[in-house]
C-alpha cells in the first residue's frame, strides 16, 4: 500500500517515523494495491477540521476521512499537540503514540468503529495485535495496574461479569435492568440500612448509562434511564399509601386512588432521580469531569427537593451513612447535601475506574473523594465529642407521652362515637402523664388533643398534672384552621402556639385546588423559640424536621433544644417510620441540636446532637419516656446553610469540568 505523508507542522520532522510499514502491518497485504494520505498537523488544524466537519469544538489526536472508494482509502489527520500530550501522560515515547493513531486511522478507513461495545472490543483487539507486530506494547493498559486482569481489583469479578452482559440499546433487559438496580438502591434506607445494596445500586445504573453513550436524543435517554427512578420511588414511598386504608370511612373514599397513587410516585420519582443518569448519558465529557458531573447534579437534585411543591427531602442518599456514626457526623461539616455528593462521586469514580481506559486522573480524583471523606469523619469525632459536653449537667426532665392509640381508636364519622373515643384517649393520655416521676416538662404528640383549640382556651389537662404541657391540637384563627403545637403553663394558661408551616400536600392541604385531599389547613408564620420556665425550644411538627434550614429562628444561639412531635399512625409498622426517625437524626446532626420527639404510635426518642439515639419508645407500644437533653453547638453547616454547601460544590465542579477541559 502506498502512503502519501504530508506535513503542516515543521515539529514533526525531528520524529523518525515509517509511516508506511506502520500502514502495510494494519492492513496485512489486504490493500497493497490501495494508497492512504496522512497528515501531520497541529491542535489548531484539527480543532478547525473538526468544527467544520464533526460539530465537535475541540482538537483530538487523529481523524479519518474515508473516501469509500477500494483504491483510494481515504485521509488521516494527525495533531502534534495532541499526540505529544498524550504521550507524556502514558509515559511512552511520540513514535509510539503516533503508531498506534496511524493503526487506528488505517482501521476506521477499512471498516473498523467503535460505536458500540462490541465494535470497540473487536478493533481495540485488532490494534493491541498490529502493534505487538510492530514491537510496541497493549496502549490500553497500564504500566502502574497491578494486574491485567481486572478480576484481580475488588468488584472486579462482577465487573467482568457485567461486561459480558450483550444488551441492545432499547431491549426489554436493559429497563429492566435499571429497574432492578432502582429498587436494590432503595434498600439502603431504613428499616434495611443496607449501604452496600445502595453502593451497588447507583453504581449498577450508572454503568449501564456510560456502556453506551450512543443511545441518542434527550427523551431516548431520558426514556432509557426512567425505570430507576419510577422503581426506586415506589420502593422507597410505597408506605405513603398506607394511609389510605387506616379509617374505613377514608378508605371507602380514597382507596380508587391507591393504583393511581403508586403510579404517580413512580412517574414522580422518574423525573426527579433519573435527571443525573439522563445528563450523564447526554454529556460529551469523559475523564473525571463524567463522574464529578453526576455527582453534582445528584445533589442539584436533592437540594431542589427542599423547594420543589413545598419539597420533599426524603431520604438523601447520605442517610445510608447513618449506621456508620463517625461518617454521618460528618454532616455537621457539610450537611446532608455535602456526603451525599461525597458518596455519588465515590461511586461514580469507582465505576469509571474500569471502564474508562487511561483512568490515573480518576484514579488522583478517587483518591481526593478517600482523604475528603476522611477529613468528614475527623470533624464527624470531634462533633461526637461536642455532643457530649454538658451531660452531667443538671437540665429540665422531661416526659414524653406515646398514646399509640390506632387512628381507628380515634377517628369516625359518627359524632356520638367521635365524642367518646375523645374523652376515652384524653383520659388514658392523662393517667399517662400522670404516672410516676416528677416530670418538669411533659410533651404530647401531634393530634393529642381532640378538640378544636382558639387562642384564649384553658387547657384544663396541664392544670390537672400541674405541669407545663406541650402538645399537638387543631387550633381555629381568623386566618382558617391549623396544625399546631400549643404550649401552656401548669395553670393552663395557654403561652404560645405554633402553627405548622411546611404542610403535607394531599394529607393536609389540595395541591393546585382540585387534587384529592382530607383537609385544607392554613400554614403557619415560619420558626420560633419558645420559652418554658427558661428552656427554650425550636418547634416543629410532623415532617417540617427534614428540612435542612427550616426550624431555627434567628435567634438560634438561645435555643436548648428542638421538639417534633408528630402522628404516624398513618403508616403503622412500615418503612416510613423508621426513615422519619432517620431524618430526625440527620437533622440533629446539621444543627447541632438535641431533638425530643414524641411520636402518637412510635417511634419516640431522645437524640442527642450527633444524631445518637439515647433512648426510645417502639412502634405500637403505649408509654412515657423520662430523659434530658443536652449537647447543643453550633457547626460549620449550620453556618454555611443548605444554598452556602450547594455553591461550594457547584464551584467544585466547575474547577474540575475547566481542568479536565484544559487536559484534554
Amino acid at each position: 500500500m502506498k502512503v502519501y505523508v504530508d506535513v503542516h507542522d515543521k515539529r514533526w520532522k525531528k520524529y523518525k517515523i515509517d509511516f508506511e510499514k506502520i500502514a502495510n502491518t494494519a492492513v496485512s497485504g489486504v490493500h497493497k494495491d490501495s494508497e492512504v494520505s496522512i497528515v501531520l498537523v497541529d491542535d489548531a488544524e484539527i480543532h478547525k477540521i473538526n468544527r467544520e466537519y464533526r460539530n465537535m469544538d475541540k482538537p483530538t489526536n487523529v481523524l479519518s476521512f474515508e473516501l469509500g472508494d477500494d483504491v483510494l482509502l481515504g485521509d488521516i489527520y494527525i495533531s502534534i499537540d495532541t499526540v505529544m500530550r498524550e504521550a507524556t501522560d502514558a509515559k511512552i515515547t511520540v513514535e509510539e503514540h503516533v503508531a498506534h493513531m496511524v493503526v487506528h486511522g488505517v482501521l476506521h478507513l477499512t471498516g473498523y468503529d467503535h460505536i458500540t461495545d462490541d465494535e470497540a472490543a473487536v478493533m481495540e483487539m485488532k490494534e493491541i495485535n498490529i502493534l505487538k507486530k510492530l514491537g510496541i506494547k497493549n496502549p490500553y493498559q497500564d504500566d502502574d495496574t497491578v494486574c491485567c486482569n481486572v478480576d484481580c481489583c475488588p468488584g472486579g469479578r462482577l465487573i467482568s461479569w457485567l461486561k459480558k452482559i450483550k444488551l441492545r440499546e432499547n431491549s426489554l433487559w436493559q429497563y429492566a435492568l435499571y429497574a432492578v438496580f432502582g429498587g436494590i438502591a432503595s434498600f439502603g434506607f431504613a428499616p434495611f440500612n443496607c449501604l452496600f445494596a445502595f453502593v451497588v445500586g447507583v453504581s449498577g445504573a450508572y454503568w449501564l448509562t456510560v456502556r453506551n453513550k450512543n443511545i441518542g436524543g434527550f427523551m431516548r435517554n431520558f426514556i432509557r434511564v426512567a425505570p430507576f427512578g419510577f422503581v426506586y420511588s415506589i420502593a422507597m414511598f410505597w408506605w405513603v399509601l398506607h394511609s389510605i386504608y387506616v379509617v374505613p370511612e377514608i378508605m371507602k373514599q380514597y382507596a380508587i386512588w391507591t393504583v393511581p397513587g403508586l403510579f404517580g410516585l413512580g412517574i414522580a420519582g422518574a423525573l426527579i432521580f433519573s435527571w443525573p443518569f439522563v445528563l450523564l448519558g447526554q454529556s460529551k465529557k469523559e475523564g473525571v469531569a463524567r463522574p464529578i458531573l453526576f455527582a453534582t447534579v445528584w445533589s442539584l437534585v436533592l437540594w431542589g427537593r427542599e423547594w420543589m411543591f413545598t419539597g420533599f427531602p426524603w431520604n438523601p442518599a447520605a442517610n445510608t451513612m447513618l449506621q456508620y456514626p463517625f461518617v454521618a457526623n460528618s454532616m455537621s461539616l457539610w450537611g446532608a447535601l455535602g456526603l451525599t455528593f461525597v458518596l455519588i462521586a465515590l461511586i461514580a469514580l469507582f465505576v469509571e475506574l474500569f471502564v474508562q481506559k487511561k483512568r490515573k486522573s480518576v484514579i488522583k480524583m478517587f483518591v481526593f473523594f478517600v482523604l475528603l471523606l476522611c477529613a468528614g469523619i475527623g470533624y464527624g469525632r470531634y462533633n461526637m465529642k461536642l455532643a457530649d459536653v454538658g451531660a452531667d449537667v443538671t437540665t429540665p426532665m422531661i416526659r414524653i407521652v406515646q398514646p399509640a392509640a390506632s387512628q381507628l381508636q380515634k377517628a369516625t364519622h359518627s359524632r356520638a362515637d367521635a365524642l367518646e373515643k375523645a374523652e376515652y384517649n384524653l383520659r388514658n393520655v392523662l393517667g399517662m402523664a400522670a404516672g410516676v416521676g416528677n416530670p418538669d416538662i411533659i410533651v404530647m404528640p401531634e393530634t393529642t388533643y381532640p378538640y378544636a383549640v382558639m387562642y384564649d382556651d384553658d387547657i384544663a389537662i396541664a392544670r390537672i398534672l400541674n405541669r407545663p404541657v406541650v402538645m399537638g391540637a387543631t387550633t381555629v384563627s381568623r386566618e382558617g384552621v391549623h396544625n399546631s403545637m400549643v404550649v401552656s403553663d401548669r395553670f393552663g394558661r395557654i403561652q404560645r402556639i405554633y402553627n405548622k408551616s411546611h404542610l403535607v400536600p394531599f394529607g393536609e392541604y389540595s395541591p393546585l385546588g382540585f387534587m384529592p385531599s382530607p383537609a385544607n389547613l392554613k400554614p403557619g408564620r415560619g420558626p420560633i423559640g419558645i420559652n418554658i420556665d427558661g428552656f427554650v425550644f425550636a418547634p416543629a411538627i410532623c415532617y417540617e424536621v427534614i428540612f435542612s434550614d427550616s426550624l431555627l429562628p434567628d435567634d438560634v444561639e438561645n435555643i436548648n433544644a428542638i421538639v417534633n412531635i408528630t402522628n404516624d399512625n398513618w403508616f403503622g409498622n412500615t418503612p416510613g417510620v423508621y426513615q422519619h426517625l432517620d431524618m430526625v437524626r440527620r437533622y440533629a446532626i446539621e444543627s447541632g441540636m438535641p431533638i425530643v420527639r414524641a411520636n402518637y404510635s412510635g417511634i419516640s426518642a431522645f437524640v442527642a446532637s450527633d444524631g445518637a439515639i439515647i433512648s426510645s419508645l417502639p412502634v405500637g407500644i403505649s408509654g412515657v419516656l423520662d430523659g434530658y437533653v443536652w449537647g447543643t453547638h453550633d457547626t460549620p453547616y449550620r453556618m454555611l446553610g443548605l444554598n452556602g454547601v450547594m455553591i461550594i460544590i457547584l464551584l467544585f465542579a466547575i474547577g474540575v469540568v475547566l481542568c479536565n477541559k484544559n487536559n484534554d
